[in-house]
């Protein structure tokens, strides 16, 4: 991935914190055939022996063509974070002289690493139960796996397999107009606020006014 220095995403919070935020991946890994795509949520498991970087778990059908392939192999999975086009309209420059142009704004981390294909009916159970607990665990009533009969549970899982990515490399990007000056952050970010009705965390991080911030 091109990463121009403005825009690079290196410190381990701000990664972590971007992975946390975007679990739904896309996986690329290649076969004899050519290249594979799916896309699934994956959880990042902190550091652990073998892998200070930690792992990602997750599960596909069984049925995927992944499934078929060798049971390791080297993979990248791109986490896809807030994104937004970003109009010329907004910049206080367009007044001054219309010297502008459109950009698109983006965050986005890639893991590099190698997986592996796990066939075990308990690291199933376990890793669908972690993927829910997760994801439920924000609402007033979260369902879990034990609210289904566990010969159902059983059932499903061995309709899937677990992958495990092995982290070997992370890269960061937030494209967020960092390298302008701080009034067209600003417009940048009323405007995802006003126009495109973002949040405003989400307008923040997309305008780089975070790192306007920290700067000051």
């Amino acid at each position: 991935m091109h990463r121009p220095a403005p825009f690079r995403l290196e410190d381990g919070d701000a990664l972590a914190q971007a992975l946390a935020h975007a679990p739904f991946a896309t996986l690329i890994t290649q076969d004899a055939d050519g290249w594979l795509a799916d896309h699934l949520p994956l959880l990042r498991e902190p550091e652990r022996e073998g892998a200070p970087l930690g792992v990602l778990r997750g599960h596909v059908a069984r049925a995927n063509p992944l499934v078929a392939g060798a049971t390791t192999r080297p993979a990248l999975a791109i986490f896809h974070g807030p994104q937004a086009y970003i109009t010329p309209s907004w910049y206080p420059a367009k007044q001054e002289h219309g010297r502008v142009v459109p950009t698109w704004n983006y965050q986005v981390v890639h893991a590099h690493g190698t997986l592996r294909l796990i066939d075990d009916a308990s690291w199933l159970r376990n890793t669908v139960a972690a993927l829910t607990n997760h994801f439920e665990r924000d609402r007033a009533h979260p369902w879990s796996i034990d609210d289904a009969p566990a010969a159902y549970i059983d059932g499903m899982c061995r309709g899937i397999v677990g992958i495990e990515l092995r982290i070997e490399r992370l890269e960061g990007q937030r494209k967020a107009s960092q390298h302008k000056p701080d009034a067209e952050r600003a417009a940048i970010q009323r405007g995802l606020v006003e126009e495109r009705g973002l949040d405003e965390a989400t307008a923040r991080c997309l305008s780089g006014m975070e790192e306007s911030d920290e700067r000051h």
